[in-house]
């Protein structure tokens, strides 16, 4: 599997995980409640909640774009931006959601003509610190950019069920239901 059937769907089928996480929270809680969850943290020196999702979206369209061999768009910096300061202002779940639903559409039309092309074609990956790895595009997608994306895709996850929501492992495989044999689900016992 290459670096470009790879990455997409990953990112769609995730970041659709991740709203749905978001939804439980809302509906256990109410919507107060839940908007209040936006600000929590695993550690004080962590990111909250409202920032890993952002930056879980930053990853997903970086990674969408560096495959393009293309400049990332505004909103990558917009969503950088209310990541940073989603300490002071992590703003609702609404807003949280709308910006899934509008990483997850853009995934999705980047991936319709996504031809990476030269799989050996190199990326320097620079840090704000200024540390740059280069990578090959398929070094690129399976080192860095789906570990980024899982990283606060499964940190947002921790905080979720930090904060008691009632998350399990099938929230977040959810999209392997698709490939159940039918008539191999357990019976439900309570």
């Amino acid at each position: 599997m290459t670096a470009d059937e790879m990455l997409a769907p990953t990112y769609v089928q995730m970041l659709g995980a991740l709203s749905q996480w978001l939804d439980k929270a809302a509906q256990q809680l109410g919507e107060t409640e839940a908007d209040a969850l936006l600000a929590a943290r695993l550690a004080p020196d962590m990111f909250p909640l409202s920032t890993q999702i952002r930056f879980a979206c930053v990853q997903a369209l970086e990674g969408m774009h560096r495959l393009r061999d293309e400049a990332f768009p505004p909103i990558v910096e917009e969503l950088l931006d209310e990541g940073r300061d989603a300490g002071d202002a992590p703003g609702s779940m609404a807003d949280a959601q709308a910006r899934l639903e509008q990483t997850t559409a853009m995934v999705r039309s980047l991936a319709e003509d996504l031809s990476i092309g030269d799989t050996e074609r190199m990326i320097a990956h620079e840090l704000p610190m200024g540390m740059i790895f280069d990578l090959s595009v398929e070094q690129y997608a399976r080192d860095w950019a789906l570990a980024q994306f899982y990283f606060h895709l499964m940190t947002a996850y921790a905080i979720l069920r930090s904060e008691g929501i009632a998350l399990g492992k099938a929230d977040y495989v959810t999209h392997m239901f698709g490939y159940l044999r039918p008539g191999t689900m357990p019976a439900r016992t309570e």
